[in-house]
């Protein structure tokens, strides 16, 4: 592997007829996320063959139905066992990642009735900057919503 963040769209794994305009355009869901913010362009991998990379071990990260800062923070402190001297802040998280043993992350969108994109952004660019500077982790972000592209 050789990238920090996977997207892998589970609707087209199991779905022949999946709208390919779905990847190139914004895509509102019936929920109001917007499934174009939680894809990459250019994937080259299939999102079977992704599915299929995401290694055994990798670490959870369990959001409800609102994706924010708070619960990022919350979930991956609780997921990763963060020291107590956690701070929960965007820097500090990026320091207890970095210092931890962890080295993949799934993070499954199914359920998720709100994105904080701003959010969600610097969550993506604190792993991608861990990655860049350690090897590591490396996060497969998992969209399973059943209507993610009609």
């Amino acid at each position: 592997m050789s990238q920090a963040i996977y997207y892998v769209n589970k609707n087209q794994i199991n779905q022949s007829n999946t709208n390919q305009n779905c990847i190139n355009q914004n895509c509102i869901n019936q929920n109001g996320v917007d499934q174009n913010s939680i894809k990459q362009n250019n994937i080259n991998q299939s999102n079977s063959a992704l599915i299929d990379s995401i290694p055994e071990q990798a670490l959870n990260i369990p959001i409800g139905n609102v994706l924010d800062k708070k619960t990022l923070l919350n979930s991956l402190a609780k997921v990763a066992n963060f020291p107590d001297y956690f701070a929960h802040n965007w820097d500090s998280a990026w320091d207890c990642l970095t210092d931890s043993d962890i080295t993949h992350l799934t993070l499954y969108l199914n359920g998720v009735e709100k994105i904080n994109t701003e959010d969600f952004n610097v969550f993506k660019r604190i792993i991608e900057d861990a990655y860049k500077d350690f090897g590591k982790p490396q996060l497969w972000i998992v969209a399973a919503s059943d209507d993610a592209c009609e």
